[in-house]
């Protein structure tokens, strides 16, 4: 492949990749908005039982949202949002491979002494290894609790920045760390999020009662991926300030603060 191609296939893929995850991470920011605003109406809800309604102006109009807890159309009615996390995961992977597997951007010689190939199965490894960790603890007794998972997160992201940076380079390790949070935040969308969904839609259109269980799973997950959506964003474009991000003598550490300022950032928004 000729540096020209290579350029033009990096470019076009970094512009879907770019696009993708604005439709993604809008869309989870936008229906945890909503409903961190259902939860406020619900403290004062009217004594008639009457669903209440989330207001809004945009384009010209007025719209009104409503949250029902019963399915009053037919399952093909319902609409879905899965595919952009899908399409920014995947156009992730092919950049990771462009820039890094295929090229010399992963390895630095003065950091660690190990091949290419070395160097990619220790980083797709670190992917899968992420999430099965994040999965397990979401699933034990620190999933419980809201201030020790978050603990334990930031100290998994600070062991996760400090042993890759030395093994890749700093650009490859930062990279690395928000590859491992998109993962995450993928896995949730795909093997957590939308199985609890269809078994909900399927126990309304059979007209039965759905475990609430379900939708609170579902819930938790996509708060979590309002969280690292945040330092993902960050990580995206830290490539263009290497002095003061990888390139920095206290780069990992660094990158450890923007996480945490991140997950600030997006409590913020989060309650806005």
């Amino acid at each position: 492949m000729t540096s020209s191609i290579r350029e033009w296939l990096n470019l076009l893929v970094r512009w879907f990749h770019v696009f993708a995850a604005i439709m993604w991470v809008g869309q989870t920011y936008y229906f945890t908005w909503l409903d961190g605003q259902f939860g406020k109406l619900a403290k004062n809800a009217s004594a008639d039982g009457t669903n209440p309604s989330v207001w809004m102006v945009h384009s010209g109009g007025f719209y009104t949202v409503d949250k029902q807890t019963a399915l009053k159309v037919g399952p093909e009615q319902v609409h879905w949002f899965r595919w952009e996390a899908l399409m920014t995961w995947l156009s992730g992977m092919v950049l990771l491979f462009l820039v890094y597997y295929s090229s010399s951007g992963l390895i630095d010689a003065d950091v660690a002494n190990i091949s290419q190939a070395a160097g990619a199965a220790i980083g797709l490894a670190v992917l899968v290894g992420g999430w099965l960790v994040y999965d397990l603890a979401v699933r034990s007794a620190l999933g419980k609790s809201e201030a020790m998972f978050a603990v334990f997160s930031l100290a998994m992201i600070a062991v996760l920045a400090w042993g890759l940076s030395r093994v890749f380079s700093g650009r490859a390790a930062y990279i690395h760390v928000g590859a491992v949070m998109g993962t995450i935040m993928t896995a949730n969308v795909w093997f957590r999020i939308l199985p609890s969904q269809r078994k909900m839609i399927a126990a309304a259109a059979a007209g039965t009662k759905f475990d609430a269980a379900l939708g609170a799973q579902a819930k938790l997950r996509s708060k979590h991926n309002t969280f690292m959506a945040v330092p993902v964003a960050f990580i995206m474009i830290s490539s263009h300030f290497p002095v003061a991000t990888y390139g920095n003598t206290y780069g990992w550490e660094v990158l450890v603060g923007l996480v945490l300022l991140g997950w600030a950032a997006a409590k913020i928004i989060r309650e806005a």
